[in-house]
């Protein structure tokens, strides 16, 4: 095994040293040579460094999560909940040191990140029903003397392969359902901001989570690729852009795994001349600019229908050009950086092309600055007003705090307008006529959809993910979908 044996009992706090993996219950120096830094997006300050680990590193992950499948697969559902009760518990305890360590990698404000934690917790929450949810059903006499049942049983090895926008939350869309269904989990969190779950982790292990049942391991697509072709693992768990969504959900099929892979959105915000506009747009500024409009279920195009355009519009902009752009731990930040200095050329490249394009800039965010943070990734609140399906910008996913602004005639007209573009992910309508809110929700053609809510995100009791080019697979994330996904369920049929 190439994997160096040493470790640590904890991740290191050197910022020069690569923060290490996390395999068979020890934290373990990656094997690679090569190691990426981490930033505070908001200062530019050094975190630390990530390791783009080797196929030897995944593959000692995955033989540790292999190994102790057995024990794991064998201990009583309700025993295994009990860890995940004490690490809710842990979770709570520790919940506002999380949320400034998150605060600081990813660069939304405290609240959003107490709020991603939180939203983290409600699926752990939920993973501790398991002894509930994974009953299966029994029928006498199916034929005279001969009984019928149904049982769920874990697969084995499970991994997950996650962005950097909810690098808290995503995660734990999947490995506490894995573990309290008796799997086993790799987890190949974003390169950009893997510190915070490192704390997660431990908190697991803390909690009495065995050793080999979570196991992480760091790095860049040639880690996720070794994943994807590794045989002993039985299912891949995938948030990403639909373009790597479709590319993992092809090569994770061709090899017979299991598969759920949820990709991007460009979501369509209607707003109907009834609805409460200052409401309304009150929703649509915190969609959009929340998380510096870097999530999946951000309403990035804002859909004014006939009279109600130009007074949203005027509202919209009349708050956007108030919001509070800032660093995160700075109390009175509504909207924090970009990831990275990477991300935010691009955001400026696709407002450019906007503008080129057709669109009018009706606040622009380019060029932005914070006193005192002259190192942060500062893309300022942006508003593009004019944009058409048919362009460019209409139909990317631009994950920057740019809103699209567009005007419909009708209810039918906006849908239109939805359904021109490949994504389905996510829509909102506000209004208050009831016939018009059920001819939407009827013809949308969107798995998740808000009526008079700005950002339509399930609790963990129901299915997280899209439709169309949003999303890959047959089982969503959360709720029952998660149970159906990481078991199977196993007829028998019995006489004696």
């Amino acid at each position: 095994m190439a994997v160096s044996t040493t470790a640590q009992s904890r991740p290191t706090d050197d910022v020069e040293l690569p923060i290490p993996n996390f395999i068979g219950g020890e934290w373990i120096r990656s094997s690679a040579s090569d190691a990426l830094p981490v930033h505070d997006p908001g200062t530019g300050e050094p975190l630390g460094r990530v390791p783009l680990s080797t196929r030897d590193d995944v593959h000692a992950a995955v033989a540790a999560a292999k190994e102790a499948f057995p024990a794991w697969r064998a201990t009583p559902a309700v025993d295994r909940v009990r860890v995940l009760f004490r690490l809710q518990a842990l979770l709570h305890e520790h919940r506002d040191d999380l949320a400034r360590d998150l605060s600081r990698e990813h660069g939304k404000n405290v609240a959003e990140c107490s709020g991603e934690i939180q939203r983290g917790i409600e699926n752990v929450e939920h993973a501790c029903c398991i002894p509930t949810l994974m009953m299966g059903d029994t029928l006498e006499d199916v034929a005279r003397g001969i009984d019928c049942e149904t049982v769920r049983q874990p697969l084995g090895v499970f991994a997950g392969i996650t962005p950097y926008n909810f690098p808290v939350m995503i995660p734990m869309w999947f490995w506490p359902y894995a573990v309290a269904t008796g799997n086993t989990f790799v987890l190949k969190p974003s390169e950009q901001d893997p510190l915070t779950h490192q704390r997660i982790v431990e908190l697991a292990a803390q909690a009495g989570l065995p050793s080999g049942v979570l196991n992480i391991v760091h790095g860049d697509h040639s880690a996720a690729d070794a994943i994807l072709e590794h045989p002993d693992v039985a299912g891949i768990s995938f948030v990403g852009s639909s373009a790597v969504a479709r590319m993992v959900y092809a090569k994770a099929a061709q090899t017979g795994k299991r598969v759920q892979a949820l990709g991007g959105a460009k979501n369509h915000m209607v707003v109907l001349p009834d609805a409460d506009l200052d409401f309304a747009s009150e929703a649509a500024i915190s969609s959009v600019f929340g998380s510096a409009g870097q999530r999946c279920l951000a309403n990035s195009v804002l859909v004014g229908v006939g009279e109600a355009y130009d007074r949203v519009k005027e509202r919209v902009l009349d708050r956007a050009t108030s919001l509070r752009v800032g660093y995160g731990l700075d109390e009175d930040t509504f909207m924090g950086p970009v990831i990275s200095r990477r991300h935010r050329d691009r955001v400026v490249d696709l407002i450019d092309q906007g503008e080129r394009e057709g669109a009018s800039v009706a606040l622009d965010g380019r060029g932005f600055q914070v006193d005192g943070y002259p190192e942060g990734h500062w893309v300022g609140p942006t508003v593009l007003e004019g944009v058409e399906p048919g362009t460019h910008v209409g139909q990317e996913e631009i994950f920057g705090p740019v809103l699209g602004l567009t005007r419909a005639e009708s209810v039918e007209e906006a849908i239109a307008l939805m359904h021109e573009i490949e994504y389905g992910n996510a829509t909102s309508i506000f209004t208050q006529s009831g016939r018009a809110a059920r001819e939407f929700r009827y013809h949308a053609g969107i798995s998740m959809i808000g009526v008079n809510i700005g950002v339509a995100a399930p609790m963990a009791c129901f299915p997280f993910g899209g439709s169309r080019g949003s999303f890959y697979g047959d089982l969503k994330a959360q709720g029952k979908d998660a149970v159906e996904f990481f078991t199977d369920k196993r007829v028998i049929i019995s006489r004696w």
